[in-house]
């Protein structure tokens, strides 16, 4: 029974260790998809930001041409 239980603990993770592996995955997770998210917005806004500017510009040459 001693030699199950020593050979059970080399083996395994104990408790706090698992705990803290837990922690880690959750905490890098909502890193990658915090990030994933951030990328897309930016790419969002800056796209919007120079469609909004060419289109100022084309109606602005449009209107010193009338």
């Amino acid at each position: 029974m001693e030699r199950i239980h020593k050979l059970f603990r080399k083996t395994m993770f104990e408790f706090q260790q698992y705990l803290g592996f837990l922690l880690f995955l959750t905490i890098l997770t909502a890193g990658f998809w915090l990030m994933i998210f951030l990328i897309h917005f930016v790419f969002y806004w800056v796209f919007g930001v120079t469609k909004e500017l060419l289109q100022e510009r084309k109606e602005k040459k449009a209107l010193e041409q009338a």
